[in-house]
């Protein structure tokens, strides 16, 4: 199993690239999770996306947003793996990888992001804490998280 980390900006996707993410994006957040939303929200364009490919498919993927764009902080978003790749640890790689960026970008500061309620544990083993109260988007319950710069 070849497993391949890529980080690229916008403009450094390929259309290849860009079709799977959003086509990734597309199969979970909308068709398995029965959620209607417009999920080209004018944010990639700013964003880094970290991919992990396996045998040239794509296994997973998070978009690393800078401060401002989402909120007040850096932030980490869309994070997906693909049904086909679940349960080999990937989510958990991807996840270390984005933190890795968003430290070497910004340097060591708090990361926000916006979690759906019943992944919250899987984001605490990465030090993130929730904050705020639970609140609907996209019919689904979420709650905002922060990893602090001590974590």
């Amino acid at each position: 199993m070849g497993k391949i980390y890529a980080i690229k900006s916008f403009k450094e996707l390929s259309n290849e690239e860009l079709y799977q993410i959003l086509k990734l994006r597309s199969e979970v957040f909308v068709v398995e999770q029965h959620c209607v939303f417009q999920d080209m929200d004018n944010k990639d364009q700013e964003s880094l996306h970290v991919m992990c490919y396996i045998d040239d498919k794509l296994a997973a993927y998070t978009r690393v947003l800078p401060e401002g764009l989402s909120f007040e902080e850096v932030s980490i978003g869309r994070v997906i793996t693909s049904p086909l790749y679940r349960g080999l640890g990937v989510g958990k790689e991807i996840m270390e990888q984005s933190i890795a960026v968003c430290e070497k970008l910004f340097g060591i500061t708090p990361i926000r992001i916006g979690a759906q309620l019943y992944l919250k544990k899987f984001y605490n083993e990465f030090g993130f804490v929730e904050i705020g109260d639970l609140y609907i988007e996209d019919g689904i319950v979420h709650i905002e998280m922060v990893r602090n710069s001590n974590n």
